[in-house]
């Protein structure tokens, strides 16, 4: 490609969504956890390794019974609450700033769960109802490194 000689519209995203494809077997429930798997396919928030936190649902999508990539969701990245962890893993606001990790679609703790646990987001805050995580990919991967 050359460079430009004259203006061109340049197409843009807004940010405030991201869409995805999402992984064979997999049901996203509006308002999970959403984490994208070392294929690029989109999962719920689990216990497992592999995965990064995107964002929240904002719909249903039900890949239950598909392949990889039968159906895409539209993912919100931003902060939202989610249910704390408990005793060891429980994260308070010491933790702002820090990495935690997926326990499940609505769960996150402290510590990676000895390496079974992958990154979720940032802590943001925590309070009575639970912890406010900052859902970026790139942030995240980068800070988990």
């Amino acid at each position: 490609m050359t460079a430009l000689t004259e203006g061109r519209l340049t197409p843009r995203r807004g940010g405030d969504y991201i869409s995805g494809l999402v992984a064979a077997s997999t049901t996203l429930f509006a308002g999970a956890l959403v984490m994208r798997n070392a294929t690029g396919y989109l999962v719920e928030g689990q216990t497992a390794t592999g995965l990064v936190g995107v964002g929240v649902a904002d719909a249903e999508a039900d890949n239950s019974g598909g392949a990889d990539g039968d159906i895409s969701a539209r993912v919100r990245p931003g902060i939202f609450r989610f249910a704390n962890s408990a005793g060891a893993d429980e994260i308070t606001i010491a933790e702002i700033g820090d990495v935690v990790f997926a326990v499940d679609d609505q769960t996150v703790a402290k510590t990676d769960g000895t390496a079974t646990r992958s990154p979720a987001g940032i802590v943001e805050d925590v309070d009575a109802q639970g912890v406010w995580v900052r859902f970026d990919a790139a942030l995240t991967a980068a800070a988990a490194a």
